[in-house]
Parts: structure tokens; sequence; C-alpha cells
């Protein structure tokens, strides 16, 4: 008999993901049960900006809620909320806990079960895919630049950063931050947030013309050998 195994996601918004859950199912096997979590369940948009809007200075983050629209949120503010919300998926029974946020978080505790950080992950991964090319990294929010450029610090050369965010209704910006990466040298793109799909890849490869990493694609493939 084949057991089944049950993997928590969580997610910094509102769950389940529309544009991020079906990537995780092309990959899993048909014998992983799913549990899907957010940050933010439950809130409403006033609720949100009330309890985790951003202060002055502090790292952000985007996400998506439930109605398909994005929010910001401090991230020093949701670090606590992320540790009640692990450990609520732990006891109802997820062996493995999934991040859907590439942003890099320290002080997260996760007991019994597999904690996978995509963080932890995406950088290394892409630092020896690349070797000593230039990797452009295409960001959601201006301020990640410089808040989470220390977890890209496993690559050969300093990355070159364009912003343009996976929420936008059009693509426009995303096609010119691939080309404004391209004119600069990149010769590799990674797109640094969980939101980016399929469509975002496309059109950030035809701009450029170069590589492109999807960092979602790459944790669910990842993912899915840990739970085979």
């Amino acid at each position: 008999m084949t057991r089944i195994t049950i993997l928590g996601t969580l997610t910094i918004g509102q769950a389940p993901r529309p544009d991020i859950t079906p990537i995780l199912a092309q990959h899993l096997s048909p014998y992983t049960q799913c549990i899907h979590a957010g940050l933010l369940d439950g809130l409403t948009r006033v609720d949100i900006e009330h309890l985790y809007a951003p202060e002055p200075a502090q790292a952000t983050l985007i996400t998506r809620l439930l109605d398909g629209t994005s929010v910001v949120v401090s991230k020093p503010k949701v670090l606590g909320l992320m540790n009640r919300k692990i450990a609520a998926l732990r006891v109802q029974g997820c062996g493995f806990i999934l991040l859907l946020c590439t942003g890099a978080f320290e002080g997260l505790v996760c007991e019994g079960a597999w904690l996978i950080e995509p963080d932890l992950i995406v950088s290394p991964s892409v630092a020896a895919i690349a070797g000593d090319r230039q990797v452009g990294i295409v960001v959601p929010l201006q301020s990640q630049v410089a808040s989470e450029a220390h977890k890209w610090r496993a690559l050969k050369r300093a990355p070159i950063c364009a912003v343009a965010s996976p929420y936008a209704d059009e693509t426009d910006s995303l096609a010119q931050a691939a080309r404004d990466l391209q004119a600069q040298g990149a010769e590799l793109l990674v797109m640094d947030c969980m939101g980016f799909v399929e469509a975002h890849r496309e059109v950030a490869a035809s701009a450029s013309g170069l590589p492109v990493i999807l960092s979602n694609a790459l944790i669910a493939r990842l993912t899915a050998e840990l739970l085979s």
C-alpha cells in the first residue's frame, strides 16, 4: 500500500494560490496530499493594512489575496505569524512544509517536519548553473533590491536587478525589465518571486532572448523529488 505524504504550503498572502498550486500539482506525485494555508487567511484588506502595513525603512513583501489583488506587507511584522502558521500545519499532520515565498527569513521554527525554504535553494542553484556568467534578477518591489541582496552572495558576480510585479495587469513593465537587464550584460534571468508563472517566463525570455529561471518551477521540481 502506497503511503500518502502530506505537504503543507504557506503563502504570505491568502490560500489557495491559483497561480502557484497548478505548477506544484504538475510535478507532485498523486500520493501527495496538500494542505494550503496563508498568513493573511480570513483577513480583510483593512485588517491587513492595520496589522501588517510596512513602517518606513522596513523590509517588505508583496503577495496575492483571494480576490486576485496584491498587497504589500511588512516582512518583520509577519515573521511571528509565520511560525504560528507553520506550527498549525504541523498539527494537521504535514511532514513537509513549503514556503511559497522566495524572501529570506531568519528565526523560522519547524519542529518535527521538513521546512522547505526557497531562498535557501534558488540562490545556490542559480550560482551553480551560472558559474562566471552575469545573472539578472527580476524582483517585484524596488525596496527588495536592497533588502534581499544578501541572499545572492553565492553568485560569483554581483547580480544586476530590475523591478516588475507579477501581480500587475500588464506585462510591458516585465518585458522592459528583461530588456534592460540584457542591455546591462545579463546572460541569465531569474524571476525572484513565487508569483511569476510560465506566462511571465515567456514574456521575459521573448523580450531578452535569454534563458529564464522561474523560481516556483524550480522549487516545485525539487520538492517533488524530495517527496517522491
